[in-house]
């Protein structure tokens, strides 16, 4: 099965300061698989092994991840090492765009990334410009720019009403990490 050629595909942005971008981003990503869909995620802040990344390497055949973050941040100032990581991440998401290996691209944490300087808003919003028609592209992360939210077909914001955490419950690993 797949995308046929014909299919349009969108950009979707999942952003906001409440929980649940990524698992959204990834939630969709196992749909897609069900449906024997070929999906590449790049993750361009975090560097490690996730609950999430232990649990789509049981879809490796179709979910691809590949991380382009040093998963570090000094006073959230990022260091040249951390900018050519992100600079590689977004060449890498440029190539597999351009193949018909994948048919949905997710760039984890792309929002963010641009907010702290690793790559411009420029260069996230040609790949959204330039993106084949029939490829689906998921956008996630805080602090989406305004102009990424004007041009993208789908935009959903999480919106925190009440969080746990505020009463000092740490992240939990299978539930937030």
């Amino acid at each position: 099965m797949g995308i046929k050629k014909s299919r349009k595909g969108y950009t979707q942005v999942y952003t906001g300061n409440g929980k649940g971008k990524t698992t959204a981003a990834i939630g969709l990503a196992i749909r897609a698989a069900g449906a024997g869909l070929k999906v590449f995620i790049a993750q361009f802040i975090k560097m490690g092994d996730y609950s999430e990344i232990k649990a789509l390497k049981r879809f490796s055949d179709l979910i691809t991840v590949e991380q382009f973050g040093l998963g570090r941040f000094a006073n959230r100032i990022p260091a040249p090492a951390d900018i050519k990581a992100a600079r590689k991440g977004l060449e890498r998401v440029k190539s597999v765009l351009a193949t018909d290996e994948y048919n949905i691209v997710i760039m984890e944490e792309a929002n963010v990334a641009v907010k702290l300087g690793l790559f411009g808003v420029q260069d996230l919003l040609k790949i959204i410009i330039n993106k084949p028609h029939d490829k689906e592209l998921v956008i996630t992360g805080r602090g989406a720019s305004p102009r990424v939210i004007e041009i993208a077909d789908l935009v959903t914001e999480m919106k925190p009403i009440k969080h746990y955490f505020q009463k000092g419950v740490p992240a939990r690993v299978g539930i937030e990490k």
